[in-house]
């Protein structure tokens, strides 16, 4: 069978999809190769003896290091008749690949670092399109025929007149394009309810264009708004435009397979029926050129926030500019000259006043009463806290506690309904809890049960008298909950429930333990089963992680991993490595910079607490991760080869030494570092993937089964990072190693892009949920 993963945690909790494989491929010339499940090595030995066959020119499969690639090359193919016991040998790899060792990295440090396969960084280049095309060539078989692709759609939004009413399609993104390669990725409504601005995306990229429709009509208007990325919509209240935030025109192409870095994000205000040449400039740091923007409109609609970060550095400016005072006229903006902000237009209206000038902590707001701010924080809070601020009197002095820090309990959101009231959603060991809290006093007033498992998303304005949260474990597939705060009559009822048709839940089980790192930190890991599994280590397992950006992996549900719970008799795993938010910023601290190593020790020792406690063995363990957990899986490999079977790696970060160069990889020096510092240097060449693989000829070991997957429009985690992996692992290992005989492969899907927002063709192709 063939496992497949999605993995964008950043987005929404990865999903699998498993299938059988169906019949026999046609891989290579005019051969059927077979393609072997990473999950049972022994089929080796249950299969017949290899045939020996010449292969045509073009794929060139290396078997020995020493072979001469004048010579005519070799693979072994087998005359089984197994269909769902399919080969590949693991030594098949390119034989032309261009290894160019006069290639090196000369940093402003002095090192020298070979980079032989540098050629794949450019994208349009024949070469490196010839690369992709042989790589997919060898790697499409195993993603072929699914008889369920018609049966995969992207989400639709519908819309109901009242609570409980009748349900009607409001936009279905399934009709947007014949092609199926457009996704709705962002969208909001005006305050009237009668504009609904939307942004959709193409070919998986994150660039995005803003459309508004027509609520009443369905109609679209005029408006059309592009060079948008990483952006939201924030509807000023008179309903006549909206923020949101774009990167300046720019000669290179847009649309997601170029590799050049974006800067020079800025904010701007869109009136509805203007062109964009007219959108109004608000906020700019072009002396930050690699700060990003953002805003949000107050809940009174007098004020708007302005939000500022410096990469994915979770710490922010706040500062706001009060529109009433403006008549509510946009046209400019001024920033005054101590703020160090450059000064955009002297006879502009919109003035910017600091909440916060330094990228100290974390500042949110939530709410305001008149003047008086509620901002979420973690100011001195490592597990964040609410506090109001008072804009007559901005001095820390006056700042005070509303809902004080508890370091036992990480606070995770906070949103204001009813008027007077504060719902909180906590975090204790990786679950939810949620709670009603006086606005004016901060008081609990209430808690609202819940089960154990995690708090998805919620909903509600501040004059509205109902919430809507959704609910989510991994043996609860969802369930939307509406909660009436209307004084005495505070109720909780099911809006709507998902259900798995002729999947038994209760068939599971799922244990949550603490194991213990190389240094002795305990940490978290959930744990599914079917309840009847003997712990005996013959289970197939699926190790999943993260451990990143401070992005916590609350419980989810995932119906491949209860297929494949009910019908591989498999075991799934999730562990809460250091790197993640599940215990607030210490523990994101813990696995970030310097201390990156304690998220592969994290890894590595859950992996080897599956095995000490019998629910796998290493020639059954197969890990998987994405983005940086796919940096995550690739580093493990590297260090402890011997102790898994396979390696699913989902657009993974590899180069640590050029991560920064393109696109928003300057964002993620958050987590990595600056390069350009030596300590940083030395420090990421201790893990960095792509230089790091190790020389296993003579050893016995062989490097796990590993399939990366890549998008050719992927503008986040550019697709030169997996193709320079794959070739210099396939050099290394799949060439030098005479022992290794798992794959070692690579897929890059066409029109597609790292995840967010991605199309529902390419969903389809690759087995993903929506």
């Amino acid at each position: 069978m063939y496992i497949r993963f999605k993995s964008e945690p950043h987005i929404g909790y990865d999903e699998a999809v498993i299938r059988p494989t169906i019949g026999i491929a046609d891989c290579l010339g005019h051969q059927h190769v077979l393609l072997i499940s990473p999950l049972d090595e022994n089929i080796f030995q249950q299969l017949p003896a290899p045939q020996l066959w010449v292969h045509p020119r073009g794929l060139l499969p290396r078997l020995k290091a020493e072979e001469d690639v004048d010579q005519q090359d070799t693979v072994f193919h087998t005359g089984s008749q197994k269909k769902e016991a399919v080969i590949v040998t693991a030594t098949e790899t390119l034989g032309t690949q261009p290894f160019r060792p006069g290639i090196v990295v000369c940093p402003d440090e002095g090192f020298e670092v070979h980079d032989p396969y540098r050629w794949l960084e450019d994208p349009n280049s024949e070469e490196t399109k010839a690369f992709v095309d042989a790589q997919n060539a060898l790697t499409m078989p195993f993603i072929n025929s699914c008889p369920v692709k018609k049966d995969i759609h992207a989400s639709v939004l519908y819309v109901m007149d009242q609570l409980g009413g009748p349900a009607r399609v409001f936009f279905d993104p399934n009709t947007l394009d014949a092609e199926g390669l457009t996704a709705l990725t962002t969208y909001e409504f005006s305050e009237d309810g009668e504009l609904f601005a939307y942004g959709l995306s193409h070919a998986g990229s994150d660039w995005v264009v803003i459309k508004v429709k027509n609520v009443a009509t369905g109609e679209d208007l005029s408006d059309k708004l592009e060079r948008v990325k990483f952006s939201g919509i924030s509807w000023t209240h008179d309903n006549k435009g909206f923020f949101y935030a774009c990167f300046p025109d720019a000669a290179s192409t847009a649309d997601g397979t170029e590799t050049t870095a974006n800067e020079n994000h800025k904010l701007k205000y869109h009136r509805i029926g203007d062109p964009q040449s007219a959108d109004v400039l608000c906020a700019e740091r072009p002396d930050e050129p690699k700060w990003m923007v953002s805003a949000e409109i107050s809940d009174c609609g007098r004020y708007v926030l302005l939000y500022i970060s410096a990469g994915c550095e979770r710490n922010n400016l706040l500062y706001y500019a009060d529109l009433e005072k403006i008549g509510y006229n946009i046209s400019g903006t001024h920033f005054p000259s101590w703020t160090n902000i450059s000064l955009l237009n002297e006879t502009c209206k919109l003035n910017w006043t600091p909440i916060m000038d330094k990228f100290e902590a974390v500042f949110t707001y939530v709410t305001n009463e008149a003047n008086k701010f509620v901002i979420y924080t973690d100011l001195d809070a490592p597990m964040f806290k609410v506090i109001t601020v008072d804009l007559n009197n901005l001095s820390r002095e006056n700042w005070k506690d509303l809902i004080p820090h508890d370091e036992s309990v990480l606070l995770e959101r906070v949103f204001c309904v009813n008027q007077k009231d504060l719902v909180i959603c906590r975090m204790k060991d990786v679950t939810n809890r949620l709670s009603i809290h006086d606005l004016e006093t901060g008081a609990k007033t209430k808690d609202i049960p819940i089960d154990i498992g995690s708090v998805s998303s919620m909903s509600g304005r501040k004059k509205d008298t109902m919430m809507f949260f959704q609910f989510t474990s991994f043996l609860e597939p969802g369930v939307c909950f509406s909660y009436d705060l209307t004084a005495g009559t505070a109720t909780k009822k099911v809006v709507f429930k998902n259900e798995v048709k002729g999947l038994d839940l209760s068939n599971f089980e799922v244990r949550q333990l603490m194991y213990e790192s190389k240094d002795a930190t305990r940490v978290p890991m959930f744990i599914m089963r079917r309840k009847n599994l003997p712990l005996d280590g013959s289970a197939p397992c699926l190790l999943y992680g993260y451990g990143g950006f401070a992005i916590s992996l609350k419980p989810f549900f995932s119906v491949t991993y209860s297929v494949f719970l009910q019908h591989f008799n498999g075991v799934a795993a999730v562990a809460n490595i250091r790197g993640g938010g599940e215990y607030g910023e210490k523990w994101h601290s813990g696995g970030k910079l310097f201390n990156k190593q304690n998220s592969f020790d994290d890894f590595i020792a859950a992996a080897e607490s599956l095995i000490e406690l019998k629910y796998t063995s290493p020639e059954r363990l197969i890990i998987e991760g994405g983005s940086n957990g796919g940096l995550l899986v690739c580093a493990c490999s590297n260090q402890r080869p011997d102790l898994f079977a396979a390696s699913i790696c989902h657009v993974p970060v590899t180069d640590m030494l050029r991560f920064h160069r393109f696109t928003i990889g300057h964002a993620w020096q958050s987590d990595y570092g600056d390069v350009s510092k030596e300590e940083v240097f030395r420090y990421l060449m201790r893990y960095s993937p792509l230089h790091t693989i190790p020389h296993l000829q003579g050893t016995g070991v062989q490097y796990p089964a590993t399939l990366v997957l890549t998008a050719d429009h992927d503008d986040r985690v550019v697709p030169l990072h997996s193709l320079k992996y794959i070739a210099t692992l396939q050099e290394t290992v799949g060439r030098v190693c005479t022992q290794q005989k798992k794959p070692l492969l690579v897929r890059v899907e066409t029109k597609a892009g790292h995840g967010a927002g991605k199309p529902t063709s390419k969903r389809v192709s690759q087995f993903e949920p929506p």
